[in-house]
């Protein structure tokens, strides 16, 4: 699994805006992340699917609805 990881669904209006967000973090701080659509995983639309977008970080949840880039970043640095 990647350090990062996106918890999805469609037709979710916040995600795309997380996918880029991700996507800039990941390029800045060098590591590969994933998306995962919950649709996909009854236990992970059980879990996170009134919270998606859902931001993984070596599989525990680090936020969701919004991606908080600096945040992320530190934390990506930390560990």
């Amino acid at each position: 699994m990647p350090r990062l990881r996106l918890l999805t669904t469609k037709h979710c209006h916040l995600c795309a805006a997380a996918r880029e967000a991700l996507g800039r973090v990941a390029a800045t701080a060098g590591v590969d992340w994933d998306e995962v659509d919950v649709a996909d995983d009854v236990a992970l639309a059980r879990e996170y699917g009134d919270r998606l977008p859902v931001v993984l970080l070596d599989g525990r949840e680090h936020g969701y609805w919004t991606v908080e880039e600096a945040r992320l970043l530190r934390d990506l640095n930390a560990g």
